[in-house]
């Protein structure tokens, strides 16, 4: 979630910057309502504690309204987007444009993007290297029937999180990183609690 040293992120920006919280990963068929609310509260709270002004940024809320979600992203100073199913979060940023907006995020000077498990894969080139763990064939919103297996082309290989972890997809990223290694393709393996920080990224 916010790694073993979360005071770092509190220094990526000032004091007081205000930061959408997507939470769009839980949104999945069979979810728990309530450990999803549970989930959004004490990560809110959180990076309140931090010291950010924090908000919910349901995506959901701006399905077809991608000028409103452009709007509101440039009254913000950051996001952070939550794990769960990274096909269901890249199904939301679809439908509400968010993926056309995202190259523009890129280019904001001092415009943070924060997360955990599907916050981060979401930014690879392709879902492919997590198709074992998270199910591409989970639809909980009307309009979409198939995969997205397009990323938002941040980095040109896979980031596997809960890697040799004590998580119950642990055993599935195995499986995943074997996938990866018999097909040639890049990644980067992360265990619970290491965290990657990238700055000045165009």
């Amino acid at each position: 979630m916010f790694g073993n040293d979360p005071n770092q992120l509190k220094d990526l920006l000032p004091k007081g910057s205000r930061i959408g919280h997507i939470n769009n990963s839980k949104d999945w068929v069979g979810a728990s309502e309530s450990i999803r609310q549970k989930n959004l509260q004490e990560e809110m709270e959180f990076l309140n504690h931090l010291g950010f002004k924090n908000e919910h940024l349901d995506l959901k809320a701006y399905f077809g309204k991608e000028n409103h979600l452009y709007n509101k992203l440039e009254g913000l100073d950051g996001v952070w987007v939550s794990g769960g199913n990274t096909f269901v979060l890249r199904q939301a940023m679809k439908l509400s444009g968010f993926d056309n907006i995202f190259d523009k995020l890129r280019q904001r000077e001092n415009f943070l993007w924060a997360g955990y498990s599907a916050g981060v894969c979401i930014l690879c080139d392709s879902l492919k290297y997590i198709e074992t763990v998270d199910d591409p064939y989970n639809f909980p919103y009307k309009g979409i029937n198939q995969p997205i297996y397009d990323g938002l082309g941040l980095f040109n290989y896979g980031i596997l999180p809960h890697y040799n972890s004590n998580h119950f997809e642990s055993e599935a990223i195995d499986k995943e990183i074997k996938k990866c290694i018999e097909n040639k393709w890049l990644f980067k393996a992360l265990k619970d609690g290491e965290v990657i920080i990238m700055k000045n990224i165009k």
